[in-house]
């Protein structure tokens, strides 16, 4: 098989791939928040997670470190969060750290890494999440969240006219249907997402990544930065991908920058999170991940 073949065939088993475990992961979790929302009533939701005091953007830092999500896989959670009116800069929090901070990325960088590194990603991840939410918040950007992203689909608002009895009867498949219908919304976004991330995937060797992220160049950080993005990695991969690339002479600021890009975001999410947010949203999510990504790295190796 040629080299150029053998591409083809990763980019098709990745996309395969991809396109089966996020497709999985969607329906599961939106079904999931379907559940939460017929037995947590939308104000409850919002009484959590209430920015006062600061309480909500800590509820949400949590939440986000106690679910195993990745960065696409937040989506169908933040589209419930939406819907129950939760405050826009939890909502953000939870956005930012739960990829970040989910127990298995956490529990994978001390295995591989050791507790101080584990320690100072947790302090860097958490402390800019809560602070990125924050000043998003502050500074008005909740205008950039489309109007239709608040919307809940007419299954879920009907009410059954069959009495108690058929209401019950129905829940179920009411919750599917209304699944299915935010599967349907994002499909477009996930296919191209998936399709662009896999040819990435099958035609950016690691090898590349590892010589234009060398220890030599004072531009590895923000390039390992830049490059994490387009790549969708799971958190099962991105840390034994670390430990392979810090093998091959790749410093740990940079390594540290690469798992966050990587994580962090994705250009699945980012397309994805087009179908909810305006351009000024995603940039500005852009530009916490990468910013976060960036001064990671270089304050790891300025301090260590």
């Amino acid at each position: 098989m040629t080299i150029t073949a053998q591409m083809l065939q990763d980019t098709l088993n990745m996309f395969l791939f991809l396109a089966a475990e996020l497709t999985v992961l969607f329906l599961a979790i939106s079904y999931f928040v379907g559940i939460l929302q017929e037995y947590i009533p939308p104000s409850k939701i919002q009484s959590i997670l209430s920015s006062k005091h600061g309480r909500g953007y800590i509820t949400a830092a949590f939440l986000g470190s106690i679910t195993p999500f990745c960065s696409c896989s937040t989506i169908p959670f933040l589209k419930g969060l939406l819907r129950a009116r939760a405050g826009f800069g939890t909502m953000m929090v939870f956005l930012f750290a739960s990829p970040l901070l989910n127990p298995i990325i956490i529990g994978l960088f001390l295995v591989t890494f050791g507790m101080q590194v584990t320690l100072f990603y947790f302090g860097i991840a958490l402390g800019v999440s809560i602070i990125a939410g924050y000043s998003l918040e502050r500074l008005g950007f909740e205008r950039f969240v489309k109007s239709e992203a608040y919307q809940t689909p007419q299954s879920r608002r009907a009410s059954s006219s069959c009495g108690t009895a058929a209401k019950q009867d129905n829940k179920w498949l009411r919750i599917w249907k209304t699944t299915w219908a935010d599967f349907v919304k994002v499909l477009p976004f996930l296919v191209i997402g998936i399709a662009v991330g896999s040819m990435i995937y099958g035609f950016m060797p690691t090898e590349l990544i590892s010589s234009v992220a060398s220890e030599d160049n004072y531009l590895s950080i923000p390039i390992a930065a830049i490059i994490g993005i387009p790549l969708y990695i799971r958190a099962e991969a991105v840390i034994p991908l670390a430990a392979v690339l810090a093998s091959k002479g790749m410093g740990l600021g940079t390594i540290m920058a690469l798992i966050i890009g990587s994580a962090g975001a994705s250009l699945t999410e980012v397309i994805l999170l087009k179908s909810m947010f305006k351009n000024q949203m995603i940039l500005a999510f852009l530009f916490v991940i990468l910013g976060m990504a960036v001064s990671a790295g270089f304050l790891y190796t300025l301090i260590f």
